[in-house]
């Protein structure tokens, strides 16, 4: 499958996604005005997000792996960290607000406030519809993510983004669920507050993930060295290639940044070598890496010393 194929299949089940993202979102602000639930509108407000990211990372894989040009002469890649960052800090923003509204009416409520009573309903209707619909877009992110090599970070992390959603509406369901059964009973007294309950254990529960998720996207930004089972495979993967080359590898370092590897690697020949040669070392290398890396790039650099200069070369 060539790139242009892959770019149209990614395109193709973002189209979806954003569809899905938005009858998932109507669904979740009409289904919290019919109901007084809080928590209803997080989850609904958590697909809306997900329109916005799908319609933006549409753009993005249409862009990724394109090459450099006068206006970004580093290349593409760098947009989908940004989407992934970016996206996991507006979900941050999303969690952090709901479980401040929780905590507000859960203190209104201590104070004597009234609370506005819930009305299941509406809520088992909807619990159904999106809980199925979160599944079937999880599952066609996660095999088109398959399809096309794993190698899509956006479809990664919208397959992902699906799973979550999902999971928050199903917890939305038991947590509401366990309220409608037990609010005459045992849990008479947090009943009026359950909502908001339900609200911030939600929020705590999902944080860690999309936290997670956000430190990924600003390591690729900041560059930080990929995963060592990675800088592994490379290793091996060059490893004839270089003892065959004049010289030795001094230094090896692997970054990725979204669904592409930068590959660098340090020789000195310790001998005269021609550009051409050079060239042709540098393309053989990238030949060998592509087969373990397929979106990857090798940049061969010829010098002495290894990725840094040393000490007191450099003038101040």
């Amino acid at each position: 499958m060539d790139k242009a194929q892959i770019k149209q299949i990614e395109a193709r089940t973002l189209v979806i996604a954003m569809c899905g993202s938005v009858f998932m979102g109507v669904a979740g602000v009409a289904a919290a005005v019919l109901s007084n639930s809080t928590a209803i509108l997080m989850d609904g407000m958590f697909s809306l997000i997900g329109f916005t990211s799908a319609l933006i990372g549409r753009k993005i894989s249409l862009n990724a792996g394109a090459a450099p040009d006068r206006f970004r002469p580093l290349g593409y890649a760098a947009d989908e960290a940004v989407f992934v960052t970016f996206r996991s800090l507006s979900l941050i923003g999303l969690i952090l607000f709901a479980a401040g509204s929780a905590g507000m009416n859960i203190a209104n409520y201590l104070s004597g406030e009234p609370v506005a009573e819930l009305h299941y309903a509406p809520m088992f209707v909807y619990f159904v519809v999106v809980g199925a619909t979160c599944f079937g877009l999880w599952a066609l992110h996660h095999r088109t993510w398959k399809r096309t090599g794993k190698n899509s970070e956006i479809l990664r992390l919208e397959s992902k983004a699906a799973a979550v959603d999902g999971a928050l509406t199903f917890g939305t369901f038991a947590g509401l669920g366990i309220i409608f059964l037990l609010g005459d009973g045992v849990l008479a007294p947090i009943a009026p507050i359950g909502d908001s309950i339900v609200v911030i254990v939600l929020c705590a529960g999902s944080i860690w993930q999309i936290w997670r998720e956000m430190l990924g996207g600003v390591g690729e930004l900041l560059g930080v060295t990929a995963r060592p089972d990675v800088i592994a495979k490379v290793r091996r993967a060059i490893r004839d290639r270089m003892e065959a080359a004049p010289g030795e590898m001094t230094d090896l370092s692997v970054v990725k940044l979204g669904r592409t590897y930068l590959v660098s690697v340090y020789c000195n020949p310790r001998q005269a070598i021609t550009a051409q040669e050079i060239d042709a070392l540098n393309i053989a290398l990238i030949a060998d890496v592509k087969k373990v890396l397929p979106n990857s790039d090798v940049m061969l650099c010829i010098s002495e010393f290894p990725r840094s200069w040393p000490d007191g070369m450099v003038p101040d």
